[in-house]
């Protein structure tokens, strides 16, 4: 078992087998745009989107229905017979009947609700683009952070190993100085308690490997192999004001709030256009087959309604409020992405500085484990001291890896919270979702034709 954590150990420390192949932040970042199944998921999310703004605009054209007709008819006379004398006419009466009917119908007039409703679902369309934006940067920066603890708990589980090492040393130095009477056997026994907790700190830290390597598999689709140091950190605004204003102008979320309030606009006009009357059309051909005979009917039909209850002012003021409510979640979306940001950057700054703090703190740490040690060589100080200042110096180290693991993974927090944490950004060299090329193909709502063919191409492009 031991063994076996040692490989993980080592393995996840990014020293690798010579034939295993090196794997780069950038490709742990491509891996998990490549095999996010919530991208796939919200990526069919919006080609669904994309056919309703397909559906509103086939509302605006007219409706063509084809119907046939054949009927075969056999009545019984037999109880329309005379009850005394010969029978009049035969038993049985058949008819047969066969016509065909095309119709065509169009609205003429409606108050705009037919346009507006297209531009709704436009307006949808770009919704949801922007959620999709805002899911693309959760993914790559779960990928990040993912990434960067892997290494992180590696170079912990590496401490912790060296920290077993030395008290194990220090614990057969006290027995040693025990046997010649230089120290208690107090001295020894707090040596194997320490020792005791380090293999229990070890054991903890490779347990918290075996975690963040499950967390890695989970945001990458793949087990951590032979991971490769973290490249230069992505160029960060020079101010907070500065990032706070990209977020404003860019930030998908309030992209998205800006969308929902202007449907929320339009759907108050379509609650205007309500009370206003419809004006439709109609043609409709008809033939009977077995005669030969046809006839033709056209007419316009104006239609208004006098009474309905108060459903339609109790839907315009429905309308007014959910506009309210979309402007105020609007307003809230600045507030939320300015405070991200402002979150971030202080999250960056305090990381730092406790990386500078920490810093000195390994280097004083060093220096006096190094002096303790060597005055318990004279007898000037006991083992608990030395055990105490290697601790020091081992919790030092830890909060110095621990910093700087926030710190990288706080930049990309940083441009996230901006909205500038996406593939393209990045430029990490990939072919990316393009929104447009499915709703450029389906926005006219084309019929089954070779146009249809080439939506069933982009489908099977999407699905490998």
């Amino acid at each position: 078992m031991q063994k076996f954590w040692a490989v993980v150990s080592v393995t996840a420390a990014m020293v690798a087998a010579p034939v295993a192949q090196a794997e780069t932040l950038a490709d742990a970042l491509i891996s998990a745009y490549k095999t996010s199944h919530l991208l796939d998921r919200n990526q069919a999310v919006l080609r669904a989107a994309d056919e309703d703004a397909a559906v509103a605009l086939a509302q605006l054209r007219p409706v063509i229905t084809f119907a046939t007709q054949a009927s075969w008819t056999k009545l019984d006379n037999a109880f329309s017979r005379p009850v005394f004398g010969p029978p009049i006419g035969p038993l049985y009466t058949e008819s047969t009947d066969a016509s065909a009917a095309l119709t065509a119908s169009f609205l003429i007039y409606a108050g705009g609700r037919g346009q507006m409703a297209f531009e709704v679902a436009k307006e949808s369309v770009l919704s949801t683009r922007a959620a999709l934006v805002n899911l693309e940067q959760q993914v790559l920066l779960d990928a990040v952070s993912a990434y960067v603890d892997v290494r992180l708990q590696a170079e912990i589980v590496a401490l912790r190993q060296s920290n077993v090492r030395l008290i194990s040393q220090e614990l057969q130095a006290a027995r040693d100085r025990f046997e010649v009477g230089e120290v208690t056997l107090t001295d020894v026994s707090l040596a194997e308690a320490r020792r005791a907790a380090a293999q229990s700190g070890l054991a903890a830290a490779e347990g918290a490997l075996e975690v963040a390597r499950e967390r890695y598999k989970a945001a990458i689709g793949h087990y951590p192999n032979n991971l490769q140091g973290l490249p230069r950190l992505p160029k960060a605004p020079n101010s907070e004001e500065a990032a706070k204003a990209i977020a404003v102008r860019n930030h998908p979320v309030i992209n998205q709030a800006g969308h929902e309030v202007r449907i929320a606009d339009i759907r108050v006009k379509i609650a205007e256009a309500a009370f206003l009357p419809t004006v439709s059309s109609s043609v409709s051909v008809t033939e009977d087959w077995l005669s030969g005979e046809g006839n033709a009917v056209a007419g316009i039909t104006f239609s208004d309604t006098i009474y309905q209850g108060g459903e339609r002012s109790a839907l315009y003021r429905r309308a007014l409020s959910s506009k309210e409510a979309s402007a105020a979640g609007q307003l809230q979306a600045v507030v939320d992405v300015t405070e991200a940001v402002g979150q971030a950057w202080s999250n960056v700054i305090v990381q730092q500085a406790s990386i500078q703090a920490g810093s000195l703190q390994v280097v004083a740490a060093q220096k006096a484990f190094e002096g303790v040690r060597e005055e318990a060589t004279l007898g000037a100080r006991t083992t608990l001291d030395v055990l105490n200042a290697e601790q020091e110096l081992l919790n030092a180290r830890a909060d110095k890896l621990q910093s700087e693991a926030s710190r990288y993974v706080g930049i990309y927090q940083l441009l996230s919270s901006m909205g500038q944490l996406t593939a393209e950004q990045l430029n990490l060299g990939i072919t990316t979702y393009d929104p447009d090329a499915y709703y450029n193909a389906v926005k006219k709502a084309p019929l089954t034709s070779t146009r249809g063919k080439r939506l069933d191409n982009i489908l099977k492009k999407i699905a490998k």
